[in-house]
């Protein structure tokens, strides 16, 4: 049974403008002990999907599962419960921290509400800044007295409060300097290491996900193009817009770099408002055909385990 599994999940928001599609249809899986990235550009409904994981948003329609249990129909106790197994990790360090409260009492908060003694709680908030490398002191210290990269690893504490079993890595670093963004991974994967948790990786740094990730979701305009290993995605990418990602990625190997072929988005990412009719894609894809402007391709397997949502492929 997988730790996570999505069937067939939609996130709609009604805007003045309209209905917003965010999330169309997308199905994944995610296995115990595995790091997922979620890729695609701003906009194309990653943020959104994690968010609908966590039940921050509403969802339109589908299943969410975690552990075979569907979060749609959870009252408060229970999911309270589920998100003790469940753990979010945002983009913005400092937004998502109390400026007004304590690292020590931003930590403990979720022990706090889970009915933990004061002394349980104490022992356990020095463990944690000590599992993500800040003195102990800190607990005494403000969010503003630290900075970006110490801020995330705060984050990363209170996420591992309760020791949950899937934490959603929302951008994580991409508000970091590079040098601190190679420390965040690093202590990600230690951690993954020693407590077994499961990431959903969302970013849109292709270069960060390949570092860290295990299996490799690519989103496009809220759907899935295509799913499969991190080094197949890599070295053998098929859907048209996966190797067009990768083509705008830097590369350190020149060898690599020269192997690839080269394949460039063309205009605009269409506003998710008035979504194209068939592929989604199609009105940037370079070998786009009728087929593509009439019928939806579906995700199929294409081979060494991976799916592509591609008549072409």
């Amino acid at each position: 049974m997988s730790l996570l599994a999505l069937r067939d999940v939609h996130v709609r928001f009604n805007t003045a403008a309209g209905v917003v599609r965010a999330v169309s249809g997308v199905s994944l899986d995610l296995a115990k002990g595995e790091t997922l990235g979620l890729v695609g550009e701003s906009g194309c409904g990653k943020s959104t999907l994690g968010k609908a994981i966590m039940k921050l948003v509403p969802v339109a329609g589908g299943e969410i599962l975690v552990e075979g249990v569907d979060i749609a129909p959870l009252d408060r106790r229970q999911l309270t419960d589920m998100r003790r197994k469940v753990q979010m990790i945002f983009q913005d360090p400092y937004g998502s921290l109390n400026p007004r409260s304590t690292v020590g009492r931003s930590v403990a908060q979720p022990m706090v509400l889970a009915g933990w003694t004061a002394e349980a709680t104490a022992e356990r908030v020095e463990t944690l800044l000590r599992w993500v490398g800040l003195p102990t002191d800190a607990k005494q210290r403000f969010p503003h007295e630290f900075s970006g990269g110490q801020r995330q690893r705060i984050g990363i504490a209170r996420a591992l409060a309760l020791s949950p079993k899937l934490i959603i890595c929302d951008e994580p670093v991409s508000a970091l300097d590079v040098s601190v963004r190679a420390q965040v991974i690093n202590l990600l994967e230690d951690l993954k290491g020693e407590f077994g948790v499961s990431y959903l990786f969302i970013s849109h740094d292709l270069s960060v996900v390949e570092h860290i990730a295990d299996r490799v979701a690519v989103m496009y305009l809220g759907t899935l193009a295509e799913v499969g290993g991190r080094d197949q995605i890599w070295r053998s990418p098929q859907h048209p817009y996966t190797k067009a990602l990768l083509a705008a990625a830097p590369v350190a190997n020149p060898k690599l770099a020269r192997s690839r072929q080269r394949t460039v988005l063309q205009g605009e990412l269409p506003s998710p408002l008035d979504p194209p009719a068939g592929c989604p894609f199609h009105s940037r894809c370079p070998i786009a055909q009728d087929r593509c402007r009439a019928e939806k391709p579906v995700l199929r397997p294409v081979g060494g385990g991976a799916l592509a949502a591609c008549h072409f492929v």
